[in-house]
């Protein structure tokens, strides 16, 4: 049964007409309280994930639970759907299990906290956030092993409980949670820092009501909602056809040997609302890189899409979700079925956003973005130390890495840039300060953004020493099918890891590997992938390529792809240039709306020559129902 809301004032809150002076500030108002959450869990997180990083997600919402400002949707409604308990004034929900709340968070790193606010004794709004957690116990440190096959092997599941229950702390229930982790202190400061942020919005709330009235605040958040109703509906019928369209996009492997999986999905309009059918999606994983995707996640990702694109100004909330309908079988990698481990979900996520402008911009190509840095590369390297302040002491880093940002049509895709706007990266001063390990090189990656009229944003190479023995793991992908382009746009490069090790040794590793031991001296070079490239690259201005070859950003050899001859220093030879971009006019065809690249088989034919890694295998699916697994 649903969760009950414990009100003993019973009075309804009135509708009262707002005028626009009103509306707005209390609109600022809220986008201020969550920057306030933001600013809060900064200031008091430990781990550099949270605290560096940004890796939290916050959330203020209606006394319904729909989300007025925040970035994921809300994810209360389907926490209400399956919290079998009452909510009351005092009460603090924390939650990590992804299957206990319909996928509203996807992996059990992310611990959840959720504050029901009352006001006169009766429910005016929720806060909430999400951060993810370093270390949750498990099979592996940082809790997200590839190898996995059940949510069971990655760490610890938290349902909902309540961590404050009428305004006492549940001590004991933080001392059993705290003490599955390999990071309990970091854990435990995260932790608080995710109460301190619910509490200041919560706060914030309330002062908003006290000042413009109970009715007057509930009113103005309804009225979001109803405007962001109203822009959508008109940015739908504009941006959706009622004739379907299909795009499917893929993630390069499972870290086990097989690969690709297919997400596919299409879209029509009926009316004025919005089909998304991710029928044809492959069955799920027998490996952890499932996503548990959440109906009113991804129509908040197409919403923020719509909106990113076609109207920035719109403040996105949860007022559109009856314009759209998400559809997605059960059983398949976005649906799997539990206990299939989640932790790797990452690759699948990012994927959705290509998924997203592939489908949208077929309708109208001028505003169609190319495939982009679409994931959350991520870097584990623990141990013991052998700094001689920190002798003994145990060490475990979680990094997000960067990569390009596709071409656009209003210009280049920024180079090493974050999936999620709000991220930033470690400072180098930080990881040499607090892990043994030195950054000898952090830069983008020349050539890696894909050529166009728009180039794609460069991929970034990072370069670790490693100052104690210890072992890594990686979890990237786009390292075997590439970021397409669009309008004649050519592909981004694709992702690569590389091991120098400390005897002369190199080697090439895979990009979802852990448990991989690297020794004091031991050099990694992360290489991330770079944006897919827009418009064709025969009418970008030679000038800007010879400025980039100086910045570094293209190498000589990279200009031709955009038929610039040019020599190491950026100086372009026009005669030359003219002559190549003629050649390359009369020898090629129509420039397609999307390349792909060679296409998968061809990818699997030369894979190990162009990678240094072999090729995945095709997954197959035994049977129907229980855990599929991929045919060996």
């Amino acid at each position: 049964m649903p969760a009950q809301i414990i009100e003993t004032n019973p009075t309804p809150f009135k509708k009262v007409a707002i005028d626009p002076v009103t509306l707005d500030i209390i609109e600022n108002a809220l986008r201020n309280a969550r920057i306030e959450m933001d600013a809060t869990l900064v200031r008091t997180a430990m781990s550099p994930g949270i605290r560096e990083q940004g890796d939290a997600f916050p959330l203020i919402a209606d006394p319904k639970g729909k989300m007025i400002v925040g970035q994921f949707g809300s994810f209360i409604d389907g926490f209400l759907k399956g919290f079998d308990g009452t909510l009351e004034d005092g009460d603090m929900i924390f939650l990590s299990d992804p299957y206990s709340c319909e996928g509203a968070i996807s992996h059990s790193n992310d611990w959840l906290v959720l504050l029901p606010v009352f006001k006169d004794r009766r429910l005016i709004a929720y806060t909430a956030m999400f951060g993810h957690q370093s270390d949750i116990g498990g099979m592996v440190p940082g809790s997200m092993p590839i190898g996995a096959s059940s949510i069971f092997e990655e760490g610890v599941r938290i349902p909902p409980v309540k961590i404050w229950k009428k305004g006492e702390y549940n001590d004991d229930l933080m001392k059993l949670v705290m003490h599955q982790t390999r990071k309990p202190d970091w854990c435990q400061a995260d932790l608080n820092a995710l109460i301190a942020s619910c509490r200041v919005a919560a706060r914030r709330v309330v002062e908003m009501a006290e000042r413009f009235g109970d009715d007057v605040y509930v009113s103005a958040t309804q009225e979001l909602l109803d405007r962001n109703y109203r822009a959508m509906k008109a940015l739908i019928g504009m941006a959706v056809a009622e004739e379907p369209v299909s795009f499917e996009d893929y993630v390069c492997d499972d870290g086990k040997g097989f690969g690709p999986y297919k997400i596919k999905c299409t879209m029509w309009r009926e009316g004025d609302k919005v089909i998304l059918d991710f029928d044809g999606t492959d069955p799920q994983s027998a490996a952890s890189i499932n996503f548990y995707l959440n109906e009113n996640m991804f129509k908040m990702f197409f919403g923020i899409y719509m909106i990113m694109v076609f109207d920035p100004q719109i403040l996105f909330n949860d007022g559109f979700y009856d314009l759209i309908d998400v559809r997605i079988p059960e059983g398949s990698l976005l649906k799997p079925k539990f206990p299939a481990a989640l932790s790797g979900r990452t690759h699948a996520l990012g994927r959705i956003f290509d998924i997203l402008g592939g489908l949208l911009g077929q309708k109208t190509p001028e505003f169609l973005n190319a495939a982009g840095f679409s994931s959350s590369p991520h870097l584990f390297y623990s141990g013991w130390d052998n700094r001689e302040a920190h002798k003994g002491e145990w060490f475990q880093l979680f990094q997000i890495g960067f990569g390009g940002i596709p071409g656009r049509p209003l210009g280049d895709g920024p180079d090493g840039h974050s999936l999620w706007p709000g991220f930033t990266n470690v400072p180098n001063e930080f990881l040499e300060r607090y892990f043994p390990m030195r950054i000898e090189r952090y830069s983008t990656e020349p050539d890696s953004g894909g050529a166009g009229l728009h180039r794609g944003g460069n991929g970034i190479r990072m370069t670790y020493r490693f100052l104690a023995d210890g072992h890594i793991a990686i979890h990237d992908d786009r390292w075997f099918v590439p970021p397409w382009g669009v309008n004649g746009g050519h592909p981004g490069k694709r992702a690569k890891k590389v091991l120098e090790r400390a005897d002369g040794s190199t080697e090439i590793v895979g990009n979802k590997v852990e448990d991989v031991p690297v020794k004091e001296g031991d050099l990694l070079h992360f290489i991330t992938w770079g944006g897919g490239g827009w418009g064709d690259p025969l009418e970008r201005d030679p000038q800007v390529v010879g400025l980039e070859i100086r910045q570094g950003l293209v190498t000589a050899e990279g200009a031709r792809a955009y038929g610039v001859v040019a020599d190491a220093d950026g100086t372009i030879d026009a005669a030359a240039t003219e002559k190549l971009r003629s050649e390359m006019k009369a020898a090629r065809g129509e420039l397609p709306l999307f390349d792909y690249g060679p296409g998968i088989e061809a990818l699997r034919a030369n894979c190990q020559a162009e990678t240094g890694l072999p090729a995945p295998k095709q997954p197959v699916w035994r049977h129907s129902g229980e855990l599929r697994e991929a045919a060996e």
